[in-house]
């Protein structure tokens, strides 16, 4: 009777053995991707770091001061142009230094402030644009990665199936394969995800930069242009 109740109440092996097996951390599902998980988990941290690092010079290039232009347009309708360049390089962001450099060329054609304008603008853009390339490559490499890592793991799959000839073939020995072709698939979409989202909301930000840029020019050179 004791024996009965037993083995009612104790759970069945399988159950436990089941439980046991399939408790798996991040970690141990990685370790599960093979070699391929390292240049995937180098690609992640490039793009996590180029897209913080990004964003912060980013979000300090878009801090403007909304009075900027009146002040300088005041200093220069009244001559005091050494004042107007101070307030630029104390300003130091896109905006100023483009300024201060149409400044720097009064006196000359409108055609050199213009050309002066547009270059040092180009130069920011330039600099707010440094590494989206890499993160460009990198949304797209990963998943490449990602399924090659998938090719390999199907290879060795089948591979084993093969080399079993007409033995029976027990799924658990093409685990390992599978698993491999399964988890690379999932990490190299992560990573392009990440790096793919990130550089489009780079990209968006620095064309905001850029349209603010190309509105202070225009209204740097209508100043030029009225009337004393």
């Amino acid at each position: 009777m004791n024996l009965m109740l037993i083995l009612q109440v104790a759970p069945p092996v399988a159950d436990i053995t089941e439980k046991v097996t399939t408790e798996k951390n991040l970690f141990d599902l990685a370790m599960k991707g093979g070699i391929i998980m390292i240049p995937l988990a180098l690609m992640l941290i490039i793009a996590i770091y180029i897209i913080v690092e990004r964003m912060v010079v980013i979000n300090k290039a878009s801090k403007e001061d909304k009075s900027f232009m009146n002040r300088i347009k005041d200093y220069i309708f009244e001559g005091k142009v050494d004042s107007a360049l101070n307030l630029c390089r104390q300003t130091n962001n896109p905006s100023s230094r483009m300024v201060e450099k149409g400044i720097s060329r009064l006196g000359r054609p409108m055609s050199d402030v213009l050309v002066a304008i547009e270059n040092v603008g180009n130069l920011e853009i330039g600099k707010l644009e440094k590494g989206l390339g890499i993160l460009a490559t990198i949304s797209g490499g990963g998943p490449m990665i990602g399924f090659f890592g998938t090719v390999i793991g199907m290879v060795d799959a089948f591979f084993e199936m093969s080399s079993r000839g007409d033995n029976i073939i027990v799924l658990s020995d093409l685990a390992g394969g599978i698993y491999t072709a399964m988890v690379t698939t999932v990490a190299g979409l992560f990573v392009g995800i990440i790096a793919y989202f990130g550089y489009n909301y780079l990209v968006s930000r620095v064309d905001n930069v850029m349209r603010n840029l190309e509105t202070r020019s225009i209204e740097f050179l209508d100043m030029l242009n009225e009337p004393a």
